[in-house]
């Protein structure tokens, strides 16, 4: 989050996180990974009992009872809660930057621009640090020039566009989220068919592996290398061209976990 926390201020959000740890260990987490946003005690879980957020699978005699399930509420400036960012198993966690780019549209800057046959293609999503069991969303963002299409999901006859990511055991992909398409009249044929213009992004969201299959597949700078492809039929108004296949690569760094305890008089007890 902290890494996140200008462009969440950006958007004229405020941030806070809520955990059952006291004032204490709270600052020396806060003072260690230099957070500077609220960090919020609620050493009784009051306040996560009230949002019906307990784990309530941890046992009540370990040290651990009291902790929510992990999840991030984004509120109006009313308080009212907008969306929520929660999943089943406890170990996995959306980063911030598939939050903002997910909720608010807020894609990083590409970090490589391809330019591809009737269109260029900025790749991005992969440069932001992550986790193991963390979703992560990759992006493209295709540029078209004017009076070029191309077709999206649901069209008869032509090939749409897709993106695809070779298979690993180092994560586990989300169906791909296509925007809405624009609706063109082909008057020479007789046809309307779902169309992309001028531009458009595709994204897919990834869950990465847990720490024991992942960190096999990293590098020797703990970056984990995800391939794809692009694939697309693109058209002017005059003309379909060959379909292209265009290869994708992201560089995913993915970090250890952080297993550092706060001094043993801070630790809490059973």
């Amino acid at each position: 989050m902290e890494q996140n926390r200008e462009k969440i201020s950006a958007q004229g959000l405020g941030l806070a996180a809520i955990s059952y740890d006291s004032i204490g260990i709270l600052q020396a987490f806060a003072d260690r990974e230099h957070i500077r946003f609220e960090l919020l005690s609620d050493p009784d879980s009051k306040v996560i009992r009230s949002y019906g957020i307990l784990n309530e699978t941890v046992d009540k005699n370990t040290p651990s009872f009291g902790i929510p399930h992990p999840g991030t509420y984004i509120l109006n400036e009313r308080g009212v809660v907008i969306a929520k960012y929660f999943e089943d198993d406890f170990r996995v966690r959306d980063t911030a930057a598939s939050i903002l780019l997910r909720q608010f549209g807020l894609a990083p800057p590409p970090h490589e621009t391809i330019g591809a046959k009737h269109l260029q293609i900025g790749v991005s999503g992969g440069d932001t640090p992550a986790r193991p069991n963390q979703r992560i969303t990759l992006a493209v963002e295709a540029q078209l020039p004017e009076r070029v299409h191309v077709y999206a999901p649901g069209v008869v006859g032509y090939i749409p566009v897709s993106l695809k990511l070779n298979p690993s055991p180092a994560f586990q992909a989300d169906p791909i989220s296509f925007p809405p398409a624009k609706t063109m009249r082909l008057e020479a044929i007789h046809e309307t068919v779902p169309v992309y213009e001028r531009q458009f992004r595709l994204q897919e969201t990834i869950t990465l592996a847990g720490a024991q299959q992942i960190e096999p597949l990293l590098d020797g700078n703990r970056s984990l290398t995800i391939e794809g492809e692009l694939r697309y039929q693109a058209c002017d108004d005059r003309e379909c061209f060959v379909p292209e296949t265009v290869p994708l690569k992201w560089m995913v760094h993915v970090l250890p976990f952080d297993r550092t305890r706060v001094p043993e008089s801070l630790r809490r007890k059973p």
